[in-house]
């Protein structure tokens, strides 16, 4: 296997990666990277391939000891974020994985998800209320980050007060999904945990003693075949939730609407459906928009066991990167892949995942972005990106603005 070192934390990476990854796609398609110490993947096909492999995990450490994997003792400072890590349902494999999936999907059902359309819509209009008199906006700021973390309130059952909790929170929780955080960027996610933690603890002790119709509710009694969700359980898979379905339907937002400020006569295509009230039109636009600019461009998974996968050899201990930016611009899987095509209708991207931990969460992410797509579009049909100068939050793996100015 040839080495290649890709400094996916570089600013001009970042900016834009396609055509670095087009590159690689077409001539080093899998490369082994001394730095990161990972196996990287470029083509569509290995990475759907590889999504399904039920030999290889989001963890290992439960077949494995850090010892025999020559890894060094735990990080003190992320003591209580390894914690909550250890209890989530993406980091873990069956059984557990099996378990708590099944247990949170008891609660989290199509039906609750459905039942949050009216207030997704009322969430929307009410930030565009506030807005749409100044003709500008950070589309960041006031729309693409608290509509998620409203939403996600709502379906957890967060007191409307208590709110403004969340996103700083989450935002410095999945630091520690970048590659090459910094110590004081671990404090700060461990402390998060902490605060996040105490919080679900106290509201689910509530809702045992009264509960309501929201999610916390449910799981705190959801059960099956005996089996119950522990107070850490329950802690941790809210806070995935959170964080989760946050990061990416922000970040989906804004690279969204990026594209379509970049692609004059599909946003008049798009403002065109909106006034015209064709909300088909918007389910395959969403599809489009987060095959065409991926909001989280790159997961990762461990080998739990040897094996060859088409003469490559992958060994027990390694970790494979699977780069879902590139897969989703492969011309192999899709024609043109580097041209916007909002009514493109075979779009299987990788987006969300394949097999086991595919997204729990893509359906509400989808009437999310579904939404606030078409109501932007039809309120404000002069909406325009007022800036040319967009800057980056300054990691890949969560790949987020700094800002969005907007005008009308």
């Amino acid at each position: 296997m040839q080495t290649h070192h890709l400094n996916i934390n570089d600013p001009a990476f970042v900016y834009d990666p396609y055509p670095t990854l087009a590159h690689l796609r077409e001539h080093l398609p899998v490369f082994y990277d001394e730095v990161w110490k990972k196996i990287f993947f470029l083509r569509y096909e290995d990475i759907a391939n590889l999504l399904r492999e039920k030999r290889l995990g989001r963890s290992i450490t439960h077949l494995l000891s850090r010892d025999e994997l020559g890894w060094p003792p735990p990080n003190p400072l992320t003591r209580d974020f390894d914690h909550f890590q250890e209890n989530h349902m993406l980091d873990n494999e069956p059984p557990k994985h099996t378990r708590l999936k099944g247990l949170m999907l008891k609660a989290f059902t199509p039906a609750r998800v459905e039942g949050l359309r009216g207030k997704i819509q009322g969430i929307v209009h009410g930030l565009l209320d506030r807005a749409e008199d100044r003709g500008q906006m950070d589309l960041l700021r006031d729309y693409a980050e608290p509509l998620p973390v409203t939403v996600i309130a709502e379906l957890l059952g967060v007191p409307e007060e208590d709110r403004p909790l969340l996103r700083p929170w989450s935002a410095k929780i999945v630091k520690l999904y970048e590659l090459g955080y910094t110590d004081e960027q671990a404090r700060e996610a461990n402390q998060a945990v902490v605060e996040f933690s105490d919080y679900i603890r106290k509201l689910a002790d509530e809702r045992r003693q009264k509960p309501g119709d929201d999610l916390i509710s449910a799981l705190v009694q959801v059960e099956e075949q005996g089996q119950k969700l522990t107070l850490d359980e329950l802690v941790a898979n809210c806070i995935l939730l959170l964080n989760a379905g946050h990061e990416a339907t922000v970040n989906g937002t804004t690279a969204g609407f990026l594209a379509l400020a970049r692609h004059p006569e599909q946003m008049e295509r798009a403002k065109e459906a909106a006034a015209r009230n064709q909300p088909d039109f918007f389910k395959l636009a969403v599809e489009e928009l987060l095959r065409y600019d991926t909001p989280l461009p790159m997961f990762e998974r461990w080998v739990l066991e040897d094996f060859d996968y088409r003469g490559i050899p992958l060994r027990r201990g390694q970790e494979v990167a699977l780069m879902y930016a590139s897969g989703n611009r492969d011309p192999r899987k899709f024609p043109h892949p580097d041209r916007l095509d909002l009514t493109r209708s075979e779009n299987q991207h990788l987006t969300f995942g394949l097999g086991i931990h595919y997204c729990i969460g893509a359906p509400l992410a989808r009437l999310e972005l579904q939404t606030s797509f078409q109501t932007l579009l039809k309120r404000l049909p002069k909406i325009h990106l007022a800036t040319n100068q967009i800057e980056y939050t300054g990691g890949f793996v969560i790949r987020g603005h700094k800002a969005m100015p907007v005008a009308w």
